[in-house]
Order: C-alpha cells, then sequence, then structure tokens
C-alpha cells in the first residue's frame, strides 16, 4: 500500500504535457550538443549515453520531488546518497523527512537492487553487475559492510505450519594457507515447503523461530536418518503434536546400499512402501553380510517414523519426502559454494540471513 501511495500522481492536463514536451526537447538538445558524435552511431552508444547523461545531469535533480522552495528553507550541511536516478546530495534534515537513516549513502531502492545481487553473485560480480544494470557504482567492500550491518529477521508466516522439513547443509570455512580447508554443517529449515530459514552454530534460534509460528496439530515432522535432526524436531512443537516421518526417499536410498537379490530388494521396497517394518526385517534375518545388518539396524531405530507412506500418499495427507528443504540446500548453497568460496565464520550466519531473504521475497521492489 505504502508503494502505491508514492507511485501515484496526478493526471496532467493537455496545457503541461505540451509544456513538459518542450522542456524535454529543450533538455534533449543541450545533451546533444555536449555529447561526441562517435556515442551517437549505434543504439547501444545512445542508450549508454542517455543514461550517463540521465544520471549525472537530470534525474537528480527531480528525484523526490524536491522543489527549490524546500530546497532554500534548509540549510544544513549536504551529504551524498546515491540512488537508482543518480548521485542526490540531501540534508540530514531532508534525510529525515524521506526516512532515510542519517549518513546513509544508498537509497532504499538501490540497497535492495545491491543486496539482491549479493544474494546471488560473489560481491565483485555484484559491483560489477549493479553498475552494468543500474549506471550506478558501488564498490565491493561497500556491498560486503551493507551485508554485515544488516537484521534480517526471519518472517512470520501468514499461515498456520502443517509440516516442518529439516537438513544440513556445509559451508566451507578458510584456513591458513597450506592446511586443509574445513567444513562445517549449517541447519536449513521449510516451513510448510514456503519459508526459508537458516542458521549457523545457533541451534536456539533455529527452535525459537520455528516455535514462534502457529503451528498445526499434528505437525508433521520430515527428516532423513540423522540423528541430529530428530534431536532438533524433539524441541519443537510437544511430542503429543507431532507426527515424524522418516523420508521415503533416503528410506529407499538405504535399502539399496544393501545390495544383493533384485527380487529381495523389490519386495523390501513393496514392504516398506506400506509401512511393513517387521516384515522388511524379516527377509534379512538370513543374511550376515554387514550392510544389511546396519540396515536392519536403522530400521529399527526409526520404526515409530516409518508409516503406509503408500496411504499417506493417496491420500494427499502430507509429503512423504523431504524435497523441499533438500531443494533449499541447493538454493542456499547456490551462494554459499560459488568457485572458490571460502568463508570466515562471522561471515556465514549474515550470508544466510541474506539468501533467505532473498529466497523470502523481502527483497521485493
Amino acid at each position: 500500500m505504502e508503494y502505491a501511495k508514492l507511485t501515484r500522481t496526478k493526471v496532467m492536463t493537455p496545457e503541461e504535457t505540451q509544456r513538459l514536451k518542450a522542456a524535454i526537447t529543450e533538455i534533449a538538445s543541450i545533451l546533444y550538443k555536449n555529447t561526441s558524435p562517435e556515442a551517437l552511431e549505434n543504439l547501444e552508444g545512445i542508450e549508454k549515453t542517455v543514461r550517463t547523461q540521465m544520471l549525472s545531469s537530470v534525474s537528480p535533480q527531480i528525484a523526490f520531488f524536491l522543489s527549490n522552495k524546500q530546497q532554500a528553507q534548509i540549510k544544513d550541511d549536504l551529504d551524498k546518497s546515491r540512488i537508482c536516478v543518480g548521485e542526490l546530495s540531501i540534508t540530514e534534515k531532508q534525510a529525515q523527512k524521506l526516512g532515510l537513516e542519517p549518513r546513509t549513502h544508498l537509497s532504499p531502492v538501490l540497497e535492495k537492487c545491491s543486496l539482491r545481487l549479493c544474494a546471488n553473485e560473489s560481491y565483485q560480480n555484484a559491483e560489477e553487475e549493479l553498475e552494468a544494470l543500474t549506471g550506478m557504482k558501488v564498490g565491493h567492500s561497500t556491498l560486503h559492510r551493507l551485508v554485515i550491518r544488516q537484521d534480517l529477521q526471519l518472517p512470520e508466516a501468514l499461515q498456520a505450519i502443517p509440516e516442518v522439513s529439516l537438513d544440513g547443509g556445509k559451508v566451507r570455512l578458510q584456513t591458513p594457507k597450506g592446511q586443509e580447508c574445513e567444513w562445517r554443517d549449517y541447519k536449513a529449515v521449510r516451513l510448510g515447503g514456503i519459508y526459508y530459514g537458516a542458521f549457523f552454530g545457533d541451534r536456539q534460534a533455529l527452535l525459537d523461530w520455528v516455535n514462534s509460528q502457529r503451528l498445526i496439530n499434528p505437525l508433521v515432522c520430515l527428516g532423513d536418518g540423522h540423528d541430529g535432526v530428530w534431536k532438533l524436531f524433539a524441541e519443537i512443537g510437544n511430542s503429543s503434536s507431532r507426527l515424524e516421518i522418516l523420508d521415503w526417499y533416503h528410506l529407499r536410498e538405504n535399502l539399496h546400499k544393501v545390495g544383493g537379490s533384485l527380487k529381495r530388494l523389490k519386495q523390501a521396497e513393496d514392504f516398506l512402501w506400506t509401512g511393513q517394518v517387521n516384515a522388511t526385517i524379516a527377509l534379512f534375518a538370513d543374511l550376515n553380510k554387514k550392510q544389511a545388518k546396519n540396515f536392519c539396524a536403522y530400521l529399527n531405530k526409526h520404526r515409530n517414523r516409518i508409516v503406509n507412506y503408500a496411504y499417506y500418499q493417496a491420500k494427499q495427507l502430507c509429503s512423504i519426502g523431504s524435497g523441499a528443504v533438500e531443494s533449499a540446500i541447493k538454493q542456499i548453497g547456490m551462494r554459499l559454494k560459488l568457485s572458490g568460496s571460502q568463508w570466515h565464520p562471522e561471515n556465514v550466519p549474515p550470508m544466510l540471513q541474506l539468501r533467505c531473504a532473498y529466497l523470502n521475497g523481502q527483497f521485493a521492489i
């Protein structure tokens, strides 16, 4: 609604339209006289020239519709703020009136553009892309500081949450030259297959965020066989409201690691598809191979999480796999695992917050 108010303008009268056209023609004539002929030989050159001239000479003069009278009334020290239509000199009082923080050098829209790019590209590439797309130069060090100082809050779900899925991702940390790189875990969450959250070394923040939502009873909790995932689920909601489901695709993958008779594996898969744990274990009772024993132990450990997948899918009661959060890991990892990326530990949480904010649509313009 606020954006709509900002973009609502009055309809110009015919006389005002003619005056505007005359002014534009005069501006174009002046800019043409101050442009080298070589810059006007093709459309690309014309586009670049018009953008440069608009950003440097025209747009800042009309940005925010600051009239000469308003400028004359305020005689504070001027500060430079880069905006998407050029560089604008504004006073502290003007900045306060326009909702800008003191000494802010990027406008709200340009800041959002910067954050969107930083959520997808390295800071160096974001600097280049920002200049190519907007014509504004913001250094990669400035972009890095911009990300670090953000206080991005995870969203509160607009609807009640019927399903939570958890999984872990990895990020490569910086190590001294010559030492082997170190990979550390972070946890990612999907709420209802919609909202993204990611946490590095802060399990309490994860639990607080999930438990602050309106969780439906029963709450479907989807995960693979990793102990850390189920330990977190044990602190989400309460035991009477949780319906814990072992990811079907991980279960099937672990089954086929046993190897051996294809007929036995097919029969075991059919049993597991309908939640028959005991019947599945019986199929492997005569096998002494390590893989079979490990798989039977795995089934016993998660037997209460192995449901009748066929029934749940037929009735469309809920998801039977944690594909939503696995997709989240890939989406988040696209930024963390850019070619050659290594991270200082203190820079990981801000980037996780940034990437999740982007995926949650918090940088809409």
